[in-house]
């Protein structure tokens, strides 16, 4: 177990007791967890949370966006078990039954059944009265400026960090109309830094769909090599066997053709666009540790997964114990003991 108590002191011979006059004062740094967006796989965040935990690391301060912004919502305000319950008694007909259809608003989904939940776990908490530092962000429609909410209404904050333009209705925040952050601070560690933190711990649930750039073929060409291949074969197999063959891959092919449904269109769109954002951002501002959990086969709506979900991201917090560890290089400060 790592040690990250505050009035924990480490000294030469480990022995862990107090330091002499002549040794200097060590402290804990401030921690910052960056949780980043996601969808569905942002249940893996409760399991990160655990495990750091479990370690012995509890952060001083929370930055989320979208479903990161719930988690650790949630978190901060001491709601964690609740809403780990509700994510696993989830299924896919408990999902559909949440998602209230809209088609007179800006959103296909009307979000009250979710914004109830919420409202019913976190009451009227206010962010700047949680007992840790916490903050979402969102993004003002119009202008596309990067909103952090700091103050105020905590499912307000939360609601409009995860309104994902044109699945949920955007949300009215001080006469600012917001939606989903992700379009512009997919994982905020730039927040963490700004409100204090030290140690800046981001978790990435999106940077494992590796979108690779490729070369589109040409479907005549395929289809002469099928026709190739086909001939080659038939001198040395059965007819039949050769037809089923190319009926079989050329059905393959056509359905590789298919065009996408919108639904898919759109999510492939804004998944790659939060891929490239993020990749961007981190690079300029990079994170002490990253945490990334290998989510590849978990799709974005696969919110009935939570039992694995949150076991993936406890294992990705324990790979990353090490690194962290190495990070916690507890701080000299001078001053009165007490003052840590």
């Amino acid at each position: 177990m790592l040690s990250f108590t505050r009035r924990n002191f480490d000294t030469p011979d480990g022995s862990g007791a107090a330091p002499g006059p002549s040794e200097p004062l060590r402290r804990k740094p401030v921690v910052g967890i960056a949780l980043g967006a996601g969808a569905a796989r942002g249940w893996s965040h409760i399991g990160v949370l655990r495990e750091l935990a479990a370690n012995g690391l509890t952060p001083d301060i929370i930055a989320g966006t979208s479903i990161g912004a719930v988690v650790g919502g949630c978190h901060v305000a001491g709601q964690l078990d609740a809403l780990e319950t509700f994510a696993r008694s989830l299924s896919r007909r408990r999902i559909f039954g949440l998602m209230d259809v809209s088609f007179s608003g800006s959103g296909l989904i009307g979000g009250s059944k979710l914004k109830n939940l919420l409202d019913d776990a976190l009451g009227d908490r206010s962010i700047e009265n949680l007992p840790t530092g916490f903050a979402t962000v969102a993004t003002e429609m119009g202008s596309g400026h990067e909103i952090w909410l700091t103050r105020g209404h905590l499912v307000s904050a939360i609601r409009a960090s995860y309104a994902l333009p044109g699945i949920f209705e955007p949300v009215r925040v001080a006469d600012r109309w917001l939606f989903d952050g992700a379009l512009v601070n997919p994982v905020p560690v730039t927040i963490c830094r700004a409100l204090g933190a030290e140690l800046v711990i981001a978790v990435n649930i999106i940077g494992d769909t590796l979108f690779r750039g490729t070369v589109m073929g040409d479907q005549a060409v395929l289809d002469r090599t099928l026709q190739s291949l086909g001939e080659q074969a038939g001198a040395q197999a059965n007819p039949p066997e050769v037809a089923g063959f190319l009926t079989g891959m050329r059905a393959k092919t056509s359905e590789l053709r298919r065009a996408p449904g919108i639904a898919a269109a759109m999510m492939d769109a804004f998944n790659i666009t939060q891929d490239r954002i993020s990749r961007s951002r981190l690079a300029g501002d990079p994170p002490d540790v990253m945490i990334a959990a290998r989510l590849g086969k978990v799709g974005l709506f696969d919110f009935h997964r939570a039992d694995e979900l949150i076991a993936m991201g406890r294992e990705a917090a324990r790979r990353a114990l090490p690194d962290i560890a190495a990070h916690i290089e507890l701080m000299p400060v001078g001053g009165d003991v007490s003052a840590i």
